[in-house]
């Protein structure tokens, strides 16, 4: 799959995924329009029971207020009547000014006192009439509103039209949001207040999450097939390009094994092929030649083969360590020793720095060897000039660290961090300079992370590499 179609799908999916995301919150934003459309309704058809009942409680209330005013202030109002009898029987044509003044004074003295006497019976139009039937109304509303399955807190308040104020609340907490945001009821006229009526309202503070919660299996739903869908596209992408990779790996892997295999066959093809040709003279330093160079291209396959092997066995879980106490120097020491005569060829030299004190690790003896084999093996291989190895040991915590320092071509940041992925080999384009199969680092970390411990690396193009190996050390070792 080429970039160009790749980026067509991966384009096609987005705009797919992005137009179900629109649609979803398209439908989800409807279906929270209905269900506040029904709240509205329910809430609506709950109060109107609620609101009889709150007024029936009232006619009550006023009914006993009329009752007692009458029977506590009998007496003021018969005066009442027996003053205005009076003073209408003395108004006749023979009454001096005076005495109609004084009857005037004395009746509107009466008549003040009446109408506060009348207003102070109003209390079923402000506030006391709510607070000491709080908890009652507070049922009605609340026992109302659970017949239609509403479960969430509210507040209610009173407010009087005629004088621009609210003369009772629940809590007190909402004045705004009950001028503002409520349910409104015309409460029944009693009394002075028939052009007046008060206004009942009612405010739900967590109306929203309510409604919420009343979607909340579709919402979640919706969320986790859209995450479900953006995961699997992702996945999708993830493996094509791992697969794209892995392909490209694969090729290059088959053309380096083609060209390392291709050199010493033929070298190995042309050495037979001389020893077998009757017509050319052999001496015997001649065939110990030839036989040199056989012997060599052979190792040479056999050392290409075992990397192939010991990656396949990684990879298939079936290699097993044969752990044993060691001596990390004397295993450094056996690896250095493998490449010395690599190294003295191209002119330069291995030296090291044992530092460690405690230096006793639990490990297998041959792949803790080839794990610096490889190292030393790639120091001398990306060389230019002549190879300077220096390889440091010291302890830390409980291991001990082992630098191997070289002064190579160096690894670029970029691939610092793929250069331990299987077949991973820094790209030289079409030049073979440097052979290989992608495998020996992709080794060394597998068996480093096998003993319990890891490979870190610090490297600059042009200035050489430090890798750093850490392993666990025997303890009381």
């Amino acid at each position: 799959m080429n970039k160009k179609l790749t980026a067509i799908i991966i384009s096609l999916v987005s705009i797919a995924s992005i137009g179900l995301l629109i649609i979803q919150f398209y439908w989800i934003n409807n279906a929270l329009e209905v269900r506040k459309a029904t709240f509205n309704r329910d809430v609506n058809q709950a109060i109107s029971k609620a609101i009889f009942n709150i007024d029936k409680l009232r006619y009550q209330d006023y009914y006993l207020r009329t009752k007692k005013f009458y029977q506590k202030n009998q007496n003021v109002i018969a005066l009442f009547d027996s003053i205005n009898q009076s003073f209408y029987s003395h108004l006749t044509p023979m009454a001096s000014a005076d005495d109609i003044t004084n009857f005037l004074e004395k009746r509107n003295q009466l008549n003040l006192a009446y109408q506060k006497l009348i207003t102070s019976f109003q209390g079923v139009n402000n506030a006391s009439f709510f607070a000491s039937h709080k908890k009652t109304i507070d049922s009605l509303i609340r026992t109302s509103l659970l017949k239609k399955n509403i479960k969430t807190p509210f507040e209610y308040g009173v407010f009087n039209p005629f004088e621009n104020s609210m003369i009772y609340q629940k809590t007190g907490k909402y004045p705004d949001e009950l001028l503002n945001d409520s349910f409104v009821y015309n409460l029944a006229p009693i009394g002075n207040n028939s052009q007046f009526p008060l206004k009942f309202l009612l405010y739900f503070p967590k109306e929203k999450t309510f409604i919420v919660s009343r979607l909340y299996k579709l919402l979640f739903a919706s969320v986790i097939l859209f995450f479900i869908i953006i995961g699997a596209f992702s996945f999708s992408i993830y493996i094509i390009n791992k697969q794209k990779k892995l392909s490209v790996m694969k090729n290059d892997l088959i053309n380096n094994m083609t060209h390392e295999f291709k050199t010493p066959i033929s070298t190995i093809s042309l050495a037979c092929e001389v020893l077998s040709d009757k017509d050319i003279k052999k001496s015997e330093e001649t065939y110990n030649h030839y036989i040199h160079i056989i012997n060599e291209e052979n190792q040479r396959l056999r050392t290409m083969s075992e990397h192939i092997l010991r990656s396949a066995t990684i990879d298939s879980g079936k290699l097993k360590l044969h752990n044993e106490p060691l001596n990390i120097h004397e295993i450094i020491l056996n690896a250095i020793k493998s490449n010395e005569l690599k190294v003295t060829s191209k002119g330069g030299k291995i030296t090291y720095s044992f530092n460690a004190k405690k230096i006793i690790v639990n490990g297998d003896r041959v792949h803790l060897t080839n794990i610096f084999i490889n190292l030393l093996d790639n120091a001398i291989k990306y060389n230019l000039t002549e190879p300077i190895i220096n390889i440091e040991t010291k302890n830390i915590g409980n291991g001990i660290l082992i630098d191997v320092k070289d002064n190579g071509i160096g690894i670029s940041k970029a691939n610092q961090k793929k250069i331990f992925d299987k077949l991973y080999r820094v790209s030289t384009g079409n030049i073979h300079t440097f052979k290989g199969f992608g495998l020996g680092l992709n080794y060394v970390k597998s068996i480093v992370e096998e003993h319990n411990g890891r490979i870190t690396v610090e490297s600059d193009l042009g200035k050489g590499s430090i890798f750093h190996v850490y392993l666990p050390i025997e303890k009381n070792k």
